[in-house]
């Protein structure tokens, strides 16, 4: 399903963008907004309102891709396919700003 964004939509993702989050399109997620910063992404769901809503939790990316947060053989990792990082307090801590300052300019109504 392709997106549908208003004009308030795009006026949220302008304003975004000049917090150096880039704009991205995760070919399996064709229905949401992709947002990236840093080792961060999120998938966003435009709401009918003009807002925008999470799609899932904020991820740290592995190789590029949205990289899911898992224990493996006893460790916690970040994973995309046969790929891991370790989770690691720098990057939980990346990931938490990530989210707060995001969550911060989506609650914004400049």
């Amino acid at each position: 399903m392709p997106l549908d964004l208003t004009p308030g939509h795009l006026i949220v993702l302008e304003r975004i963008a000049t917090h150096n989050f880039s704009i991205v399109a995760f070919p399996m997620y064709a229905s949401a907004v992709g947002l990236c910063k840093g080792n961060c992404a999120v998938l966003l769901r435009p709401e009918p309102s003009g807002r925008f809503s999470f799609f899932g939790l904020p991820c740290y990316l592995v190789e590029g891709n949205l990289g899911v947060r898992c224990s493996r053989k006893g460790r916690d990792a970040f994973v995309w396919k046969k790929t891991e990082i370790p989770v690691t307090p720098q990057r939980l801590a990346e990931l938490a700003s990530f989210q707060e300052e995001l969550q911060k300019l989506l609650a914004t109504n400049e």
